[in-house]
């Protein structure tokens, strides 16, 4: 135990905010498992269908843009919990929905949770953690997000599994787990999210957030269960008013200022680019993708499990080494090896006759280890990093829209990619645009690794660091 801290108290609370990220996790990839068997019942062209799997991001864009006026307003706890009931409302909604326009509204509900919970749970982690354990603390979000993946993957094939796809049965309760499937796993999300529904009652509210109210007494309370000293406790108020008190708003204008106008451009390019290098393509059309290339409909769920494993521990090692490798080459690495990866997807798909299955998953499993030892692990750890102080809040919100609107536009655009670009065409334009991320990274991004707050303040103001 670290001195003077309550280190099995704090790790609980993490944990618990943590689950919001399983939630964020699940809710993203288990739409790869329907999306074939929902374009089928409701016979949706390339579009609607495009359309299905992107109307949850809308919800996401929604949630960011009033995410932080929420958790300043009730709270972090009581946002997080309102995030909780449309997880709820969604997963229903979704399982027992009558029609495509009521599950598409459904999934917009979801997509508004995940834009919430993506802002408000690792600020609420930020804010109980001690500051020399923060980083590792915070980590724990990303992790919560891949094993939310894995999760979604395995209820997807394990419902596909025990599915009766020739079911005739009427009620919907039969219907939900064999000739409809898709319910049962949208319905599934259900589960983690009642215990993280439950959970949320057992943790207090952000004693900074409480004494932003005014409210030391009880802001005392929760830090004395964080601290093992009364002392430590009182001091930690004190130094957070004092925080609070040097805090100046940034304001709109801000970010136009030269350098500043320079660093929020390029996160944004980072963060929309980052898309269109394939990542949520698998994420979402794994499965499309695998059955495609002649495996199964068990088979090609079977694959994205493996896919999810891959991930989830990949992003435990680039947790253990960012600091220690840095974030700049992690990248250069990582998305060296996507395009190598993504290439030889490509290949498989001008060849299929010619290549084995194995040669397609071993690649697949290669980018998404290449993906989230770099790119994944990387861009909000360096994001959060290289904007001032004074317009880092205004200028994350920025970045963070960037990236939802890019997810958005690529959900939208793969399957009519890979319908009219083919496969292997799809896969050789994501290994093309991993180029001019290399490139922004390489000439316009400094390596924030080690460096003070300051120091990376004045690469982009052109200004001495003082010693």
């Amino acid at each position: 135990m670290d001195k003077g801290i309550n280190m099995g108290r704090v790790v609980f609370l993490a944990v618990v905010a943590a689950i919001g990220g399983i939630l964020f996790g699940y809710d993203t990839a288990v739409i790869s498992g329907t999306t074939e068997i929902v374009k089928n019942q409701f016979q949706l062209t390339t579009i609607a269908e495009g359309w299905y799997v992107g109307c949850a991001l809308i919800g996401s864009i929604l949630g960011v843009m009033i995410a932080g006026m929420m958790s300043d307003r009730y709270g972090r706890k009581g946002t997080m919990l309102f995030s909780a009931l449309l997880f709820s409302i969604s997963a229903i909604g979704c399982a027992v929905c009558q029609d495509f326009n009521q599950l598409v509204c459904f999934r917009i509900i979801g997509g508004f949770g995940i834009g919430i919970v993506s802002i408000v749970s690792p600020i609420y982690i930020s804010e109980i953690a001690p500051a020399q354990k923060r980083g590792a603390l915070v980590s724990l979000y990303q992790l919560a997000i891949t094993i939310g993946f894995l999760l979604a993957y395995l209820i997807n094939w394990l419902v596909l599994k025990e599915a009766d796809v020739s079911s005739a049965a009427t009620d919907l309760w039969t219907r939900m787990f064999n000739s409809e499937y898709w319910r049962g796993m949208l319905g599934y999300e259900t589960l983690p999210d009642l215990l993280f529904l439950t959970v949320i009652f057992f943790i207090p509210e952000s004693p900074r957030w409480l004494i932003t109210k005014h409210r030391d007494g009880k802001a005392a309370k929760i830090l004395a269960g964080i601290f093992t000293t009364k002392e430590e406790a009182e001091r930690q108020i004190e130094l957070t008013k004092t925080s609070i008190a040097g805090e100046t708003k940034s304001e709109w204008k801000t970010l136009f200022e030269p350098g500043i106008f320079k660093a929020v451009l390029i996160g944004c390019a980072i963060a929309i680019l980052g898309q269109f290098m394939g990542v949520n393509a698998v994420l979402y059309y794994g499965p499309k993708i695998f059955s495609d290339a002649g495996l199964s409909g068990e088979g090609s769920m079977f694959s994205t499990v493996l896919v999810g494993v891959v991930n989830m521990l990949t992003t435990v090692i680039a947790l253990l080494i960012i600091d220690k490798v840095g974030r700049k080459k992690l990248v250069w690495w990582g998305v060296g090896g996507m395009i190598l990866c993504l290439l030889m997807i490509g290949l498989y798909f001008c060849f299929p006759e010619s290549l084995p299955t194995w040669f397609l998953l071993t690649f697949f499993l290669l980018y998404v280890f290449c993906t989230a030892i770099s790119i994944s692990a990387v861009v909000f750890v360096l994001l959060s990093e290289m904007y001032p102080n004074r317009v880092r809040g205004l200028a994350m919100s920025v970045a963070g829209l960037a990236l939802w609107i890019g997810t958005y536009i690529i959900g939208q655009l793969t399957p009519w990619m890979l319908e009219t670009l083919s496969p292997a065409g799809t896969f050789f334009l994501f290994a093309a645009m991993c180029i001019p991320y290399l490139l922004i990274m390489w000439k316009c991004v400094p390596e924030t690794t080690g460096k003070t707050l300051e120091e990376i303040e004045c690469f982009w103001t052109n200004r001495k660091a003082n010693k």
